[in-house]
């Protein structure tokens, strides 16, 4: 039996832009006793528009591909693919050069996406030998090419918290609904996580980060933390949903000339249709879906399945003795985002660090 965490990193080649991949069918193939060996499994997506869903969520959907591919449909129809986004202006986009410009694809609905819909960067499974584990991809495909994606799974047997504290985070709003990159030096909180990692000898693991239990009217993601998208498409979307499906709907895109004056009531009437449809494939019963119905007039941060924790990987890349460290893509950043301003400014989080065995 192993005792030692083993790592399996996966490269893989969504078939169309929207895409639901078994992933764990992919580790049996390169090690038949992986899910024997290891009663738990960590699985992080290097990628701000492909992860995964909770297994708790997965399991409620019977495990089946067709209804983890429609529930995340459902909100695809929230954020049509090009409509018009800021983040998709990419003249505007001073961080690309021109030959980024040139290949960086239009992209702005699977972020939203992946924020509305509740995915993730990294979950935690228990491992049940012949279920399946889905990547969910969308933006796998694009005009320029097939990408190539990167997952990491880390099988162990068990988990050990070795660190748990609170971090202040400065979040005076200029706006009324903001996002703050955790990331950013100026909070110092990587720093603090490094510190941690080496101080209790940390090389295989998961940092989690949570919101404290005081802490409302606030979520966190892990996505890219590029101005546009976050300064102007994301604060559009949660300040107004009925607005925003509006503006970027495939309905008023395809016929703008016969939507009537009424365009907010029929906006109503379509999202009805369309919680309908979710409250259908999670299978929650018509009690939720008539609270969800009250609540459809409400900022858009209701309609935003946001997150009060995300976690990271942690890796032992340099062997010896040397502590393990906090792996993500390119892109990622834990991400605060908040609709109203915090009290006094500052917003509380729970740091925690877990050694795996």
């Amino acid at each position: 039996m192993a005792s030692s965490p083993q790592l399996v990193a996966l490269e893989i080649n969504p078939d169309s832009r929207f895409d639901v991949i078994d992933v764990a069918a992919l580790v049996r193939a390169r090690d038949e006793d992986f899910f024997r060996s290891f009663p738990l499994s960590l699985w992080c997506s290097m990628h701000t528009t492909a992860g995964y869903l909770e297994q708790r969520l997965c399991a409620r959907l019977g495990n089946s591909e067709r209804r983890v591919g429609r529930l995340v449909g459902l909100f695809r129809r929230l954020f049509p693919h090009g409509a018009g986004y800021h983040h998709d202006q990419l003249e505007l986009r001073d961080e690309l050069t021109a030959a980024e410009r040139a290949q960086e694809p239009v992209n702005a609905d699977s972020h939203l996406t992946f924020m509305s819909a509740g995915l993730t960067n990294c979950v935690t499974y228990r491992n049940e030998p012949a279920s399946p584990i889905y990547f969910i991809d969308l933006d796998g495909v694009n005009e320029h090419f097939r990408r190539v994606r990167r997952t990491t799974v880390v099988g162990y047997r068990e988990e050990t918290e070795v660190y748990r504290g609170t971090v202040a985070i400065p979040a005076a709003a200029e706006h009324p609904v903001d996002s703050f990159n955790l990331k950013a030096p100026g909070f110092g909180l990587y720093q603090h996580i490094e510190e941690v990692l080496a101080e209790r000898g940390v090389r295989t693991g998961r940092v989690d980060l949570r919101l404290a239990p005081s802490e409302r009217h606030a979520g966190l993601t892990v996505n890219e933390a590029e101005t546009l998208l976050m300064r102007n498409d994301l604060p559009e979307a949660l300040r107004d949903p009925l607005r925003y499906v509006l503006r970027h709907g495939r309905r008023l895109l395809r016929h703008p000339a016969t939507i009537p004056g009424k365009t907010r009531e029929y906006a109503v009437y379509d999202l009805v249709h369309l919680y309908n449809e979710v409250m259908d494939v999670l299978g929650v019963g018509r009690a939720m879906a008539d609270r969800i119905l009250s609540r459809l007039a409400a900022p858009a941060w209701r309609l935003f399945r946001l997150k009060r924790q995300v976690s990271f990987p942690v890796i032992d890349g340099a062997g010896g003795d040397a502590p393990g460290r906090i792996v993500q893509g390119r892109y990622q950043s834990p991400i605060l985002i908040q609709h109203r301003p915090a009290e006094g400014g500052v917003r509380r989080l729970e740091v925690a660090v877990w050694r795996f065995e």
